[in-house]
């Protein structure tokens, strides 16, 4: 009988055949126009197709997840625990991005030519990213709370960027429904299982694009960094080469180091069992730079291949996907030191205080989409006193980077998931020892 490729294998085919093609598309504008016209739409379609049920998802999974784990007591638990590891592993993260940008200081590296010329190529993008921050900064200091709670659900849910507020009303129905008599409240749990299901369901089909949705993402990006001029993609790489190693060194300290020690200190799940589980929604976050596309598979491969309950997964993974950004937290305070550096600033040790505070608070309800890290990050360069319109400097890599650092974010909110699933006997261990490959 024929072995079925894994999916996992199957996405980095379609990861590497896409560089490949791209990089021969650069060669010929027919044949790059050719892929922007009828090959990137069928990416765009695949990560559309994961956008249409992550609403849908948050709000099924999080009221049945919330509903079913009995009672206030244990649900305010689990809460405390979930929020308490978010808030350390991201001021944790914030501060190894610091501490390896210190050491490094690539801002130091950029010549004054490069330096120029980046930030006239990428001046108007910026400006447009500093002109949506100021409308963040200007908000009262209580905004966040206010804006947490929608006037109005239904349109909530018509945006992916509302996620915050579908979390909200999500786990105030949850709650409701563990309030209200059983009997009552059966025929809405049961609605709300049967929606869980039959996103499940439709995850499955929707993976069945996911290696021809990489290999279009993938090439066409290729196609868009280059432009006009092919060579321009590898002197941008070059001239920000070490700001790149700085924060890829400390992605890397954070899934090889971090993450396995969490995982390792509170459950005896070994981390390359833990790596193979979640490889297809690493990936995934990888190609597609979103965490909430990814979470119908995050939620997959957590529940049918790591061992964690469906109640835990149910209720961490849809928090975590909103509000638990380590890989964006890091890339901002890498972000923040380097920019300062470029252009000559020193930041005192209680400007970096204020950065992992800024960016730490930054990262809860950063919508979990690309590109969103980037308008966070002027409002932690505006909080040290910063020039805002530095971000020019670091959009050349920006978009590899948020691949990155969304596969590192992905890697976080499993690892909580685990965490806190172990403390509450909810992990199956010799199911992820045994299902971790599948």
């Amino acid at each position: 009988m024929k072995q079925k490729i894994p999916l996992h294998t199957r996405i980095l085919i379609g990861m590497a055949l896409g560089l490949i093609f791209g990089i021969v598309c650069l060669q010929s504008p027919a044949l790059s126009s050719f892929t922007l016209d009828f090959i990137k739409p069928i990416g765009t379609i695949f990560i559309r197709g994961l956008k249409m049920i992550a609403v849908p998802l948050v709000l099924a999974s999080l009221i049945v997840g919330v509903a079913n784990i009995g009672d206030i007591s244990k649900l305010s638990r689990m809460g405390g625990k979930t929020l308490g590891i978010f808030l350390v592993t991201t001021a944790l993260s914030i501060t190894i991005g610091l501490a390896i940008v210190s050491a490094l200081k690539p801002g130091h590296k950029l010549s004054e030519d490069t330096r120029s010329d980046l930030i006239a190529e990428f001046d108007a993008n910026a400006e447009g990213k500093i002109s949506f921050a100021e409308k963040i900064q200007s908000r009262g200091p209580l905004d966040p709370l206010v804006n947490m709670v929608p006037d109005n659900i239904f349109q909530a849910t018509t945006s992916n960027s509302s996620m915050l507020q579908v979390v909200f009303f999500a786990i105030l129905i949850g709650v409701a429904l563990l309030k209200v008599p059983k009997e009552s409240g059966a025929t809405v749990l049961h609605f709300f299982n049967g929606i869980n299901d039959l996103i499940v369901k439709i995850v499955q089909f929707i993976m069945v694009l996911a290696p021809y949705g990489v290999f279009a993402l993938i090439a066409s990006l290729i196609i868009e960094i280059a432009g006009n001029d092919p060579s321009k993609v590898w002197e941008l790489l070059n001239a920000l080469l070490w700001y790149i190693i700085t924060v890829v060194i400390g992605f890397a300290i954070m899934m090889v180091l971090v993450y396995p020690l969490l995982i390792q200190f509170f459950s005896k799940i070994k981390y390359l069992d833990f790596f193979k589980g979640m490889r297809p929604a690493m990936l995934l976050g990888f190609s597609t730079s979103s965490s909430t596309a990814t979470l119908p598979v995050t939620m997959e491969r957590v529940e049918k291949h790591l061992g964690v309950s469906p109640e835990v997964s149910s209720f961490v993974l849809p928090l975590a996907a909103t509000i638990n950004m380590n890989g964006t937290s890091l890339y901002q305070g890498v972000s923040a030191v380097f920019i300062a550096q470029a252009m000559g600033l020193d930041l005192p040790l209680s400007a970096q205080i204020m950065i992992v505070l800024t960016a730490t608070l930054a990262a809860v309800g950063t919508a979990g989409v690309p590109g969103a890290g980037l308008v966070m990050l002027v409002v932690v360069l505006e909080a040290v006193g910063i020039p805002a319109a530095g971000i020019a400097l670091i959009m050349a890599p920006e978009r590899i980077l948020d691949m990155l650092r969304t596969m590192v974010n992905i890697t976080g909110d499993a690892s909580v998931s685990v965490v806190v699933a172990s403390t509450e006997g909810e992990l199956d261990e010799e199911f992820a020892r045994k299902h971790a490959d599948d």
